[in-house]
């Protein structure tokens, strides 16, 4: 559900998608931010291939989610909205999808690893590891491959058996979050950034292999 008018949903995707290229989250026109409006039917999301600083509220495409048809709009939605809609179907609870491109977490990623808690700056927002998802198959990239990527982030979540509050660094260079507000939504993709730099800089000191014993104490 939403309390927030189209016009409003627009205004707010769009500071979204401002408030990660402030926080070095994305690069070129790489990533994306959407909000859904579920009384309505739709999401709203960040048109394919624009550059981030000549977004405007009515550059925003308006997309079914029952459908993913596109309802409102001049311009391609992003490549990656199959992901965001099979998210949005399978969690009614969020309201905001967010693919970023932080260094950090996405070298986690590709090196197929869950960033662990090796902190308190980590603990403060994270109750255990930002989990990785497992390698898609090689039947997955070749079909439908954005959805299949939001069918792989459910069956992380399943594995893990909460949604909430909680971000997934997903393998194969990309990292996508989703919470149940705006606020929280890029919040938690900066938090996932920020522990992943902190874990990044901690494992060039300590072996891998070390890393479950120091948790464990």
């Amino acid at each position: 559900m939403s309390s927030l008018s189209l016009t409003e949903l627009r205004e707010e995707v769009l500071r979204a998608n401002q408030a990660l290229v402030r926080a070095g989250l994305v690069t070129l026109s790489f990533g994306n931010a959407s909000g859904v409006d579920r009384d309505a039917g739709v999401l709203v999301i960040k048109p394919s291939g624009v550059p981030y600083d000549e977004l405007r509220p009515e550059s925003l495409v308006v997309v079914s989610l029952e459908d993913g048809r596109v309802v409102e709009g001049q311009l391609s939605p992003s490549s990656d909205t199959p992901t965001h809609l099979v998210l949005y179907r399978r969690f009614p609870e969020i309201g905001g999808v967010v693919h970023s491109h932080s260094p950090a977490a996405t070298a986690w990623a590709q090196a197929g690893r869950s960033i662990p808690p090796l902190g308190t700056t980590h603990a403060d927002h994270f109750l255990g590891p930002v989990p990785v998802t497992r390698q898609m198959t090689s039947g997955e990239i070749a079909g439908e491959y954005e959805a299949e990527t939001g069918a792989v982030i459910i069956k992380g979540f399943s594995e893990m058996g909460k949604v909430a509050d909680m971000g997934s660094v997903e393998v194969d260079c990309r990292e996508f979050t989703n919470a149940s507000t705006g606020q929280k939504r890029y919040g938690i993709v900066i938090e996932i950034k920020e522990a992943g730099s902190l874990q990044r800089e901690s494992s060039s000191f300590v072996d891998f292999e070390e890393i479950p014993s120091l948790i464990a104490g």
